[in-house]
């Protein structure tokens, strides 16, 4: 499942991560409050944990957030190492987010690459 998953991701380690943002892409960090606690946090991340996703990123759907406004957005998604936000991602596609993909290696390697943390 995750190897099919990963095989429609345009996936991004961390430095290409933090130049996409720059550019307007939006970083969401799906880990649970308990993961966060212990390993920290991004600097600057949207925190949709991984159950309310789908639904909070849709721009159709009436419980999106306020920055889900079309299927052209740049989503990275963000784990602790990059598994669950694969498949997650996927997910997103299959919404119909296009450009969705996933941080290759998760919040360890953000952290690992000396980007801000919290």
């Amino acid at each position: 499942m995750l190897a099919a998953a990963r095989t429609r991701l345009d996936r991004v380690g961390p430095t290409e991560a933090a130049l996409l943002l720059a550019d307007g892409a939006r970083l969401v960090d799906i880990r649970p409050g308990w993961q966060r606690e212990q390993e920290g946090e991004f600097a600057e991340a949207l925190v949709i944990e991984r159950n309310h996703l789908e639904w909070r990123l849709d721009p159709t759907s009436d419980a999106r957030i306020p920055e889900a406004v079309d299927d052209d957005q740049v989503w990275i998604v963000a784990c602790s190492e990059g598994y669950t936000s694969s498949l997650a991602a996927a997910s997103l596609q299959e919404l119909g987010l296009h450009r969705a993909t996933d941080l290759d290696g998760g919040f360890r390697a953000w952290k690992a690459s000396g980007l801000p943390v919290r």
